[in-house]
């Protein structure tokens, strides 16, 4: 499975919110209108579930969700960008989250879930990457701008 194929214009939003909770429900609301997740309920808890037992603020403003759930029927992927930043995310490094890149795949589906974590890391690391989605005005300017990462 390409990263690629995982990320769509509609999966991608500038978020409105700086906190947290309500920043995690933004992403959630995309995911609610694409009809991808069967049960919303589900996909809320565990993603609420996983955030309480440590942050997936992985630090250099940068947070990444993840969850398996029963009934996704292949992996997807919803990136928001966050000018102001979200102070209360707890990252490993306390500083604010810029960019959210939430992972949802299958609960069957661990090898191409573990592929697209490293592979999303691997490109997020890249600080002029990163960089360069904070500077997006548009979701489509960062859709191009992940497309063409990701063909790198």
């Amino acid at each position: 499975m390409k990263l690629k194929d995982t990320i769509s214009l509609e999966h991608i939003t500038i978020l409105k919110s700086t906190s947290k909770e309500a920043a995690l429900l933004e992403l959630i609301a995309l995911i609610e209108k694409s009809g991808k997740v069967q049960d919303i309920s589900a996909l809320k808890e565990s993603i609420f579930y996983r955030e309480k037992l440590m942050s997936t603020g992985i630090g250099c403003g940068i947070a990444v969700p993840h969850v398996r759930l029963q009934g996704v029927a292949e992996p997807f992927i919803l990136i928001g960008v966050c000018y102001k930043g979200i102070d209360d995310y707890e990252s490993l490094d306390n500083q604010p989250v810029r960019i959210g890149v939430m992972i949802i795949a299958g609960k069957e589906q661990h090898r191409e879930y573990i592929q697209l974590l490293s592979e999303i890391i691997s490109h997020l690391k890249n600080k002029e990457f990163t960089e360069s989605l904070i500077q997006c005005d548009t979701v489509g300017t960062i859709h191009s701008l992940i497309m063409e990462k990701c063909d790198d």
